[in-house]
């Protein structure tokens, strides 16, 4: 933390990150206008620095350079220095981050951008140390060379913001383009075997270090698998599963897996933890345990929420952000173990028996300390008494400790794919609990993050909810909807997700090319309007939308919306084709396209013979059929879902009705009948 003792700017800020910076000597602005309108007035370039709260290598740029007088000087007396949150805002985020990718060939954060008073980039970088170091440039130098440029050869830096910007256009020119191939199911075989070659047999997950979860990965081979019966594309998912839980970037103390692991095995982790990656893993594992039956499966999906219940929670049921990597100024602190340590808690005996499974060593397998793993070997059954014993005392004297940094915004996208998780957690693992966690933070989502004009927003932190939401915000929200409303079958759910994806075309939609933009046509216009499809650390806001799409037109009977989703298929073919595994979640869209999917509506008013039916449907991992419920108590769902009214109970009996294929069996009355019918 700074010394200096007069805030600035950002003093007035609600973002966490942005509040970090308060108190840094540089003069920082917010993203605004005062800010832009005083590069112009000054003529002067530019400083945009990116980042977020939970980001270790921020952090260290900060000590470094932000609080650093020396630094501070040169930035106040010749630039106009930009701190954004990238998490409040990633339509700016994303644009330049893709400038940054172009320019150097990687990315990352902090994210450093220098750019024209108009907004135009023209040097991009990331992480930059305050002195020339080992071949790597310095932040001072780097000012030096830019304020120098800027005085001097000024043109240069404009004609190289000009091809920037020009290149960018292009590239979204060339994605817009009208494509008349349509993806095939070809596509699906080619991603598979880009998978299969990315996979890693000894230690699970795709590629080599550093090593990121991405479970829609597993998403895609869980359906591959069901679909084609590739043991292998099911292997892989076990695998990784199996291996990332074993691994440091799994909390073995207190839960919740870390951002990525720095290493092949998955031993040393990031160890920054992300909301989305809970939420998305946690799908990942209650699906691997419906396609397998495998306890543990399920066990870890559920430690997963009882972290994020405890930890991640508001009191008002909205999901915090991130929890940092740092505490005491020392990354992974809060998380490592000395051997000594672990037997003071435990005792000689226990905590020497505690530590040989858990690979906790005199040396230490990190920095001299011991992150706890499982990578070489199980707990045997009978010892898992023992081991949660200890597990819970290791945590109790952990929680003594200097906690990392939590990040408490709260982001409707995230908690979108919070609510999705949860809600699927509740009705496979027919825990209540889940459920009310999930309906708990649609209700906030629906009542602090949504406009007077009904527009869905961004953030919400300390009593503000501001920016109009993303594509993320809204695809990810409306994708917990649907599982709100496959887990509850409360007709609220289902139209309000209707109602946001006619909102999501409203502002998002790209009438003349298809596809969505990332952000709206009400929001503020930047350089430039990209659109992304490609399925990184959390899917595309494109890609879930179209499985939204599907699902919503089987749903209701909305054949346009089912049209939109082909529209995606054949608007982002060609990027999908150059790089089918980046692009798996789009993929999975495609399978519930392809493949045969089942729609079955239960009507009745008897709970306990449409409970079985329910059940049924739910005990078995079942990714391409979709259920809805009807009874004489929701009569609204008629407005939703106009056909639904064809359906009736016969004799008075809890009725099923199983279409397949755009063609409707005959209706079933029978629970043992109906478990035959849907299993064929």
């Amino acid at each position: 933390m700074s010394t200096n003792k007069q805030a600035n700017r950002l003093i007035h800020e609600k973002s966490p990150y942005l509040l970090q910076h308060a108190y840094n000597p540089v003069n920082w602005f917010p993203w605004s206008n005062e800010a832009f309108e005083k590069a112009k007035s000054e003529d002067k370039p530019i400083f945009l620095s990116i980042g977020y709260s939970t980001c270790h290598w921020c952090h260290v740029m900060e000590r470094e350079s932000f609080e650093d007088y020396e630094v501070a000087e040169i930035l106040n007396k010749y630039f106009i220095s930009i701190k954004v949150d990238r998490e409040e805002r990633p339509d700016i985020d994303h644009i330049y981050m893709n400038v940054c990718q172009a320019l150097t060939g990687h990315g990352g954060w902090p994210l450093t951008i220098f750019m024209t008073p108009d907004k135009k980039p023209f040097f991009a970088g990331t992480y930059f140390p305050k002195n020339d170091r080992m071949g790597m440039s310095g932040l001072m130098s780097i000012l030096e060379s830019v304020h120098n440029a800027w005085t001097t050869d000024r043109e240069a830096l404009l004609k190289e913001s000009e091809y920037i910007i020009n290149a960018i256009n292009e590239h979204n020119e060339l994605l817009e383009q009208d494509h008349e191939g349509e993806l095939t199911e070809d596509i699906l075989d080619k991603a598979y075997s880009e998978l299969k070659f990315a996979f890693d047999n000894i230690f699970g997950g795709f590629g080599s270090a550093p090593k990121f979860p991405t479970p829609h990965n597993l998403f895609f081979l869980l359906r591959y698998w069901y679909n084609t019966k590739e043991e292998y594309a099911l292997t892989m998912v076990e695998k990784t599963l199996a291996c990332m839980h074993k691994g440091g970037i799994y909390d073995h103390i207190g839960f919740g897996f870390s951002r990525y692991s720095t290493d092949r095995k998955w031993l040393v982790p990031h160890f920054e933890k992300m909301l989305y990656d809970n939420a998305l893993l946690s799908i990942a594992y209650l699906e691997a345990y419906q396609a397998t039956k495998k306890r543990d499966y399920a066990d870890i999906a559920e430690e997963i929420f009882t972290y994020v219940l405890r930890d991640m929670t508001s009191p008002e049921g909205g999901f915090y952000s991130a929890e940092d990597a740092d505490s005491e100024g020392m990354e992974g602190k809060f998380y490592v173990w000395s051997m000594d340590e672990v037997k003071k808690v435990l005792g000689e005996q226990h905590g020497e028996k505690y530590c040989k499974y858990y690979d906790i060593t005199p040396h230490g397998n990190f920095e001299g300390f011991n992150i706890p793993n499982l990578i070489k070997g199980n707990i045997p059954d009978e010892e898992r008494p023992f081991i949660e014993e200890c597990r819970k005392k290791l945590f109790e004297y952990r929680e003594k400790r200097v906690h990392p940094h939590k990040d408490d915004k709260i982001l409707t996208s995230w908690n979108g794919l919070m609510i999705a998780a949860l809600a699927i957690g509740g009705r496979v693992l027919g825990k209540e609990k889940y459920i009310t966690a999930a309906e708990r933070a649609a209700k906030f989502i629906s009542s602090k993050l949504v406009s007077n004009n009904g527009r869905l927003l961004a953030r919400y932190r300390d009593g503000e909810s501001a920016f109009p939401g993303y594509v993320d915000d809204y695809a990810f929200f409306i994708w917990g909807l649907i599982e709100l409303y496959e887990t509850t079958y409360k007709p609220v759910y289902l139209k309000q997700s209707l109602k946001l994806n006619d909102d999501l075309i409203k502002y998002f939609w790209d009438e003349n090319n298809g596809g969505l933009f990332y952000y709206g046509s009400d929001s503020e216009q930047l350089i430039t309007r990209p659109k992304e499809t490609y399925d990184g650390a959390i899917p595309s806001g494109n890609s879930v939308s179209t499985l939204n799409f599907l699902r919503l037109a089987r749903l209701t009977g909305r054949s346009d919306l089912e049209d939109k989703a082909y529209i995606q298929f054949k608007t982002f073919s060609r990027n999908i084709e150059n790089f089918a595994m980046g692009h798996s979640f789009f993929l999975t869209a495609l399978l519930f396209a392809k493949s045969k999917s089942k729609e079955v509506v239960i009507v009745g008013n008897d709970k306990l013979e449409s409970d079985s039916m329910i059940n049924i449907i739910r005990e078995e991992f079942r990714p391409f059929t979709l259920s809805m419920f009807y009874s004489d108590a929701q009569s609204e769902l008629k407005d939703i879902a106009p056909f639904i009214e064809n359906y009736r109970s016969v004799e008075g009996k809890t009725t099923a009705y199983i279409c397949e294929n755009y063609t409707c069996h005959d209706p079933i009355t029978d629970v043992s009948s109906f478990r035959n019918a849907i299993s064929t």
